[in-house]
């Protein structure tokens, strides 16, 4: 087996979050722990709309999704017994808003604005996308190149690690958050960063000895492999993070129980072939809707944000 399989970390984040450092807005209750807010024990405060509205994380043209989404929101309506409307929004601040208002009942967060809406808007996500084998997301690893007197993460201390730019989640905020709080690296004092640009720079820029180290997404990598951009004798892996969620999936936590076991069994039970769903999301390499859970599968998000030091702030 090549040095680049062998020596590929697989150990997974550890919790920087205890279960308490999570917390929900006031008006939510969370006595189960499982990081989201509970359905209302008091019947009276339990919603049955005639009407469920629905949306999908913002995008470029909101509307155009309205019917890459309506053989779903059709199997939904039928599943439910409900009419299901399709709610283009226009940021995530008015998707929060909408869901923690009441205005909207099951909605696609994306991977960023999940914690918020967990924590401010009573989302209860449930599932997201993922390929046909069960596979989604991407994990960010620190490569470096055999023999370049770096053998772990440690040994970056003192020299130069390359980013890609500073707006890139696995190249450059979810590193930065992990060499923090992991390994107590902060860039600038502990090393020296350089910025490559793009993750395929960074790539080849390890493979052709340029850099020492350097983090990217190992989706960008694993298909530079395949098409023999980069070879696996090129490289060494010192690091791999969980895997990153993609948008996540959630209903609002005061419908009634039946009504969310209902609209969960939608999700699914939705056979994508031929829709206009597989048509579009076949793109990225989805194929279904797999269950999720927010206190696992988002662990690794709330953590970057812990590090980061951002706050959901619910006022």
């Amino acid at each position: 087996m090549k040095k680049f399989l062998t020596l590929t970390c697989a150990a997974l984040l550890t919790p920087m979050l205890a279960h308490g450092a999570f917390t929900l807005d006031s008006r939510y209750q969370d006595n189960d722990g499982d990081l989201v807010a509970d359905i209302p024990s008091d019947a009276s405060l339990l919603k049955d709309p005639s009407t469920l509205v629905f949306a999908y994380t913002p995008v470029e043209d909101p509307a155009v999704y309205k019917e890459v989404w309506s053989e779903f929101l059709d199997h939904l309506s039928n599943k439910t017994g409900k009419k299901v409307q399709f709610f283009p929004v226009q940021s995530n601040a008015a998707q929060i808003e909408a869901m923690r208002a009441g205005r909207l009942h099951i909605a696609g967060f994306n991977t960023g604005s999940n914690p918020l809406a967990v924590a401010c808007a009573g989302l209860r996500p449930f599932a997201m996308m993922a390929g046909a084998d069960g596979s989604f997301g991407y994990e960010m690893e620190i490569i470096t190149y055999p023999d370049s007197g770096i053998a772990k993460v440690e040994d970056i201390r003192g020299g130069e690690m390359a980013f890609t730019s500073q707006t890139s989640n696995s190249g450059f905020k979810a590193p930065s958050a992990i060499l923090k709080a992991d390994y107590n690296m902060v860039a600038g004092e502990d090393f020296e960063p350089v910025f490559s640009g793009k993750h395929d720079n960074s790539i080849l820029g390890v493979a052709n000895k340029d850099y020492k180290a350097a983090a990217v997404a190992n989706s960008v990598l694993h298909r530079m492999l395949s098409r023999d951009v980069v070879t696996e004798d090129q490289l060494v892996s010192l690091y791999k993070s969980q895997t990153f969620p993609t948008t996540g999936y959630g209903l609002a936590h005061n419908l009634k129980p039946e009504l969310q076991e209902k609209i969960q069994e939608a999700f699914f039970t939705f056979d994508w072939t031929g829709t206009a769903l597989e048509e579009e999301f076949s793109k990225s390499g989805e194929a279904q809707f797999v269950p999720i859970t927010f206190k696992n599968h988002w662990e690794v998000i709330r953590k970057i944000d812990a590090a980061n030091g951002v706050a959901y702030n619910c006022q």
